[in-house]
């Protein structure tokens, strides 16, 4: 039995190469040559991971199709594609609501084994919804920021972002600079976020913030500095820690949304000053992942250079330095995004 090469998790400070069987599919299944996968910051949350360690994690990934079952159609060997991991059911109350993340399959599904892999098996129903044509003109590279941007796509869409409305991004990482970069694309007012690292809040003003606030100032007397004397309309939460949601909280308009974009860890509780709240008329939403949807949005705002997305890969690593990777990310200092290459 042919025999590829993981990267297998065991905790972030522990990743080790191992070999397992190249999957074997049945006759409507695909099988994928893994060209790039992308380390996201969930990879490295340890308490939200390593409860189902060991395991090969990589999510955001694109490759070659290699192996096509005999009932598949729409696709064939040698494609070049961008594989879901999660997929929604199309059929339940959520789905039908275009809830579609809220789907209990969607929250079921995955490929096999994961990215961090040679190769890796995409099942049936991932290949009924969840694989998508890479454009000729992107990238491998390029395509791993499509399941990232796709979730901050979805998170706009839940916070009803406006055109001309000012924005914080609390969290300067990967998904804050997306977001930097999508509500650019939406005409957004003034933009401004923090970051407790100051590399990130450089790479913040690089990217179109028009002021990047240390985390450990007075965030909400830096925005209405930078805002008029005004507060956010909207506020991105994008780093999950209790004292962020605080300034986010602190720093919303009258009238304002708060986007939950990261969580926090399971069993913390955040006091709420209701009656502020309630007094300003905020509205709070939360959003995970994205939707098939969001995925073909994606494609097309990175395709068409709406969302530039070179700029932000810092590193690019072999399979075989994937233990680095994960520390450069776990660190957040001076890596933006790491992209693992397994056929190198």
């Amino acid at each position: 039995m042919e025999k590829m090469k993981v990267a297998m998790y065991y905790n972030n400070n522990d990743i080790r190469i191992e070999e397992m069987p190249v999957p074997e599919i049945n006759d409507n299944e695909l099988l994928v040559r893994v060209q790039s996968s992308g380390i996201c910051g969930s990879d490295v949350m340890e308490w939200y991971r390593i409860k189902k360690a060991p395991r090969v994690l990589g999510h955001e990934i694109t490759g070659d199709i290699v192996e096509v079952g005999r009932n598949v159609k729409k696709y064939k060997v040698g494609d070049r594609v961008f594989v879901s991991h999660h997929v929604p059911c199309n059929n339940c109350k959520y789905c039908l609501n275009d809830q579609h993340t809220l789907c209990d399959t969607l929250h079921s599904t995955n490929f096999y084994p994961g990215g961090f892999a040679e190769y890796l098996k995409v099942p049936e129903i991932n290949v009924d919804r969840g694989v998508f044509i890479l454009p000729r003109e992107m990238s491998y590279d390029e395509g791993v920021f499509i399941e990232p941007l796709a979730c901050v796509v979805r998170g706009m869409q839940i916070a009803r972002m406006k055109s001309g409305q000012n924005v914080l991004i609390i969290g300067s990482g990967i998904a804050g600079l997306l977001h930097i970069k999508l509500v650019r694309t939406l005409d957004a007012g003034r933009v401004i976020v923090t970051d407790i690292n100051d590399s990130r809040l450089q790479m913040a003003k690089k990217m179109g913030a028009d002021a990047a606030i240390h985390a450990k100032k007075n965030v909400p007397e830096q925005v209405r500095k930078h805002n008029n004397g005004k507060l956010a309309d909207l506020v991105v939460l994008c780093a999950g820690v209790p004292s962020a949601v605080k300034q986010a909280i602190q720093s919303v308009n009258r009238g304002g949304t708060i986007l939950f974009f990261a969580p926090t860890e399971p069993g913390v509780d955040i006091p709420f000053p209701l009656f502020d709240l309630w007094n300003k008329g905020i509205t709070m939403v939360s959003t995970y992942a994205g939707s098939p949807k969001d995925i073909a949005e994606a494609i097309d705002l990175i395709n068409l250079k709406k969302v530039n997305v070179k700029d932000m890969i810092t590193h690019k690593l072999p399979l075989s330095e994937t233990a680095k990777g994960f520390k450069l990310v776990a660190e957040a200092k001076n890596s933006i995004k790491v992209v693992i290459e397994p056929q190198k």
